[in-house]
Order: C-alpha cells, then sequence, then structure tokens
C-alpha cells in the first residue's frame, strides 16, 4: 500500500520535535548516571520558592530506566499526535499544559519532590480525547478511541492509590489537558461537514414539457403514406 508523500512528509515532521524531547531526556538520564548525582531536587517541591524551578524542570527528570522508559513512549507518541493533528498551535499546548500542570501541583501537590513526564502524558492524552469530542471531526474521534484503547488505564493513575507516584501530576495533568481541550475548541480541526453536489437535472437539458411540433408535422407526414391492413 502506497502511502501519499505530503502524508509521510507531514508524519516526519510530527515526529521531529517528539524525538528531540525524548533524546533529551535520555541525554540528560545519562549525565546523572555518569555523574554519579542525582537531579531530583530540581523536581518540583510545593509551595516553597526552591520549588518553582521544577515548573520547568521535573518533566525532564525521573527516578530511573524504568519510569523514564514508560514515560518515553507514551509521550512520543501522545506529542507526535498533537503536532499532526493541530500544528499551528501544538507548540502553545504542550508549552501551556507543562507550564499549567507544573504550577497547579506547587500550588496544590504534597510536600515531596515531584518529578517526570507523566503530568505531561496525562495532560497530552486528556487534550486529544476532548478535543476529538467537541469538535466531533471522524479523524480526531479516531485518535479519541485510541487513546481510550492505549491509554484507558491512566485513570486509575489520579487516585491516591500509590504513596511514591505522584498522583497530583497526573491529576493536574488531565484537568489541564480538559480545560485547554475547551479553551482552543475553535482551533485545529473541525467537525467535517459534508457538501452533496446537485446532480444537474435532466429535465434542463430535455424538458418534458416542450414539444418538438416540427418532429410531430414529420411523423404525420409519414404516417398518410403507410399502408392500411386489415388486421
Amino acid at each position: 500500500m502506497a502511502f501519499d508523500p505530503e502524508f509521510k512528509k507531514n508524519v516526519f515532521r510530527a515526529f521531529y520535535f517528539p524525538i528531540m524531547l525524548i533524546a533529551l531526556l535520555w541525554v540528560i538520564k545519562g549525565m546523572e548516571y555518569a555523574s554519579g548525582m542525582s537531579l531530583s531536587a530540581y523536581g518540583i517541591y510545593p509551595m516553597k520558592a526552591e520549588g518553582l524551578p521544577g515548573i520547568l524542570l521535573a518533566p525532564l527528570i525521573h527516578a530511573d530506566l524504568n519510569h523514564l522508559f514508560n514515560n518515553s513512549f507514551s509521550l512520543l507518541i501522545l506529542t507526535a499526535a498533537i503536532f499532526y493533528f493541530y500544528k499551528p498551535i501544538a507548540f502553545k499546548i504542550i508549552l501551556l499544559v507543562w507550564i499549567v500542570t507544573g504550577l497547579c501541583v506547587w500550588l496544590g501537590g504534597r510536600k515531596a519532590y515531584h518529578i517526570g513526564a507523566s503530568g505531561l502524558v496525562y495532560g497530552f492524552a486528556s487534550f486529544l480525547f476532548f478535543s476529538g469530542v467537541l469538535r466531533k471531526n471522524i479523524k480526531l474521534l479516531a485518535i479519541s478511541l485510541l487513546v481510550i484503547f492505549l491509554y484507558g488505564g491512566l485513570i486509575w493513575g489520579i487516585f491516591p492509590i500509590f504513596p511514591e507516584m505522584s498522583w497530583e501530576s497526573h491529576l493536574f495533568g488531565g484537568l489541564t489537558g480538559l480545560f485547554f481541550a475547551f479553551v482552543y475548541a475553535d482551533e485545529g480541526p473541525q467537525k467535517e461537514e459534508k457538501h452533496w453536489e446537485e446532480e444537474q437535472d435532466d429535465e434542463d437539458e430535455f424538458p418534458y414539457w416542450k414539444v418538438d411540433e416540427a418532429a410531430i408535422e414529420e411523423d404525420q407526414k409519414n404516417d398518410d403514406h403507410k399502408p392500411i391492413t386489415d388486421h
């Protein structure tokens, strides 16, 4: 099956920034291991001035390789989907979800260092899902269903089940994505309207009410010369 060259070009472009972002996360984790130091202290620490830089830095820092690996694939796919379907506002959405989620964690999180990109994963998944529902666009609804299929289990992450997990980041990320889905509901792909082409009425070309009088007269002349039979 051959793909449209323009489609392939758009897909490659959509993955460009996400791949760079994921690569940065792995480089940072590699530097941590190489230096033998931990960057967790640069995460978000709620209601403390020293925790404010974490609003920007926390998504770049992960506790271990397993933590980073779990976030990498989801972040790659969801970020690429935003760039593919919402290219004009993609950077704006990513930046706003990033900052607002972090700020909400700083204001309402537990007294601990919150690190990791899972807040972004929840924010992007929420934005994609609710954007598709609000716009009623067939392609976006398909993405919404895909998000449910792949990340439906994320819903449990917003509850304080595991003490070591920053459920606050998940909760605030999901709410932030929902909020911006409403804010930018009029931007990006919209509901696809079907336009039916008006078929040309054959009556306009061959109107049945117009009688060809010349043809009738010719038929009558021909009938006058036809032989009469007795059967």
